[in-house]
């Protein structure tokens, strides 16, 4: 004989007050997730945000040293990004920024990252590749930016880069390793002074 008990009508209504509190901490997780991934992306662009970069920087500096392989960071300034902003408005401005991060992470790895630095400047980390393969990932990349270029009202306006190339030669602080390639960056930026 099986006795089914009925919950008295305190337990019906606390039974719905679980199941609603149970959903809005759902909804809150759910928020704090997006919340925490967007504090690492740039409100603008497909790209890692500094902070995001620099945690990805982190990360393949401890990587590098534990397992002894070697990481590439690509320093991206764009030529003459002022004069897009001067001549088009700050609308074609931004949308030169975003076909520039979609150009830099459409061409890497997935394994690898692309973050803006600020402004019109990116960082690109290229894992298991040495200084060689980040010169010619460089010299590709600024070609594309050339040839690519971004649209603007019905036309393409081109875009120029230059990069700075620093391989990961045991740099034991983010900041340094950035400085070095931002540095490398300044000697072939055209009409430096």
């Amino acid at each position: 004989m099986s006795q089914t008990t009925a919950l008295p009508p305190d337990s019906e209504a606390l039974e719905a007050e679980l199941a609603r509190l149970r959903a809005e901490v759902e909804a809150l997780r759910a928020r704090a997730e997006a919340a925490e991934a967007a504090a690492d992306h740039d409100v603008l662009t497909p790209a890692l945000n500094r902070r995001g970069f620099v945690t990805a920087l982190h990360r393949a500096m401890a990587y590098c040293k534990r397992h002894q392989v070697p990481a590439v960071l690509l320093y991206l300034d764009l030529d003459g990004f002022k004069g897009v902003n001067d001549t088009y408005g700050h609308a074609a401005g931004d949308a030169a920024l975003v076909r520039v991060a979609e150009l830099m992470r459409d061409n890497l790895r997935e394994s690898d990252a692309v973050g803006r630095l600020g402004g019109d400047e990116f960082g690109l980390l290229m894992m298991n590749a040495g200084i060689e393969e980040g010169r010619d990932k460089a010299a590709r990349l600024a070609e594309t930016l050339k040839a690519e270029g971004f649209r603007h009202e019905g036309r393409t306006v081109p875009l120029g880069g230059s990069f700075g190339v620093r391989a990961w030669t045991g740099q034991e602080d983010v900041e340094t390793w950035l400085a070095e390639a931002d540095a490398a960056m300044w000697l072939r930026k055209p009409g430096r002074s």
